[in-house]
């Protein structure tokens, strides 16, 4: 029985600069760096960088990071000051920033959970949509 996600990595082309951006940009906390990683984690979840030919995802795939209501405005203006590319506009409830690391990969800020968005669904039910 699955328990949870244990980690999450991802291929980097740079560690330098990737760990920079992670850090820096994102707030995760260092434990390891290395030639060709890095071990970070956001609150509990491990997030690995490891040095290899990243290749982006060309469909919607992308990894969404919960920040609270609070706090969205301001690393919203953080990240939008630096000129980090966003690689999709907001159409759903709550706030949402859609903008890509220094590899292409595709991230999200996004204020609310799974609750929020079923209950939003109950109002605008996507096509075939079955709630269970």
């Amino acid at each position: 029985m699955l328990l949870g996600i244990n980690h999450v990595t991802i291929a980097v082309n740079d560690i330098n600069e990737s760990f920079a951006f992670y850090v820096r940009v994102l707030g995760m906390k260092p434990h390891a760096k290395w030639k060709n990683g890095a071990y970070l984690t956001l609150n509990e979840l491990w997030f690995c960088l490891s040095v290899d030919p990243a290749k982006p995802s060309q469909d919607y795939s992308h990894l969404a990071f919960d920040v609270s209501e609070e706090n969205f405005h301001t690393m919203q203006s953080s990240i939008l000051q630096q000129e980090i590319k966003q690689w999709k506009e907001n159409t759903s409830e709550g706030h949402s920033l859609y903008f890509l690391d220094p590899n292409g990969h595709k991230l999200e800020l996004h204020v609310g959970s799974l609750n929020d968005r079923l209950e939003s669904l109950k109002h605008a039910p996507y096509e075939g949509l079955t709630l269970f």
